[in-house]
């Protein structure tokens, strides 16, 4: 699996197995912000995302990042966080919004 892309020397960096420890990351940055109530919520917030479809619910606590978009830590670290992909916000079962998946931070 490929677990990371560093383009600044040109390295691929990959892992074998479903469950190696290199898959599992604590927290991730998202970008493209979008607000089911029109502003974001007062952050910090403890909450729960999803990154996958289907995944159950993960309790985290989101952070402004100033740039204006969020960092997200997870109360238990996470399988293959993917930039590009979606991270959705939850409080209990009302959707509060969500945005990009723009990177990924090691655990």
């Amino acid at each position: 699996f490929v677990v990371r892309k560093e383009l600044s020397s040109n390295r691929l960096v990959v892992a074998q197995g479903h469950d190696h420890p290199l898959l599992l990351t604590d927290g991730l940055t998202a970008g493209q912000m979008h607000w089911i109530g029109g502003a974001p919520p007062p952050l910090p917030l403890r909450c729960l995302a999803r990154i996958r479809h289907r995944q159950p619910l993960q309790a985290c606590t989101v952070r402004d990042d100033d740039r204006g978009g969020c960092e997200i830590r997870f109360q238990r670290p996470q399988r293959a966080v993917t930039p590009g992909q979606s991270v959705v916000l939850y409080s209990d079962r009302e959707c509060l919004g969500g945005g990009i998946i723009e990177g990924a931070d090691a655990t």
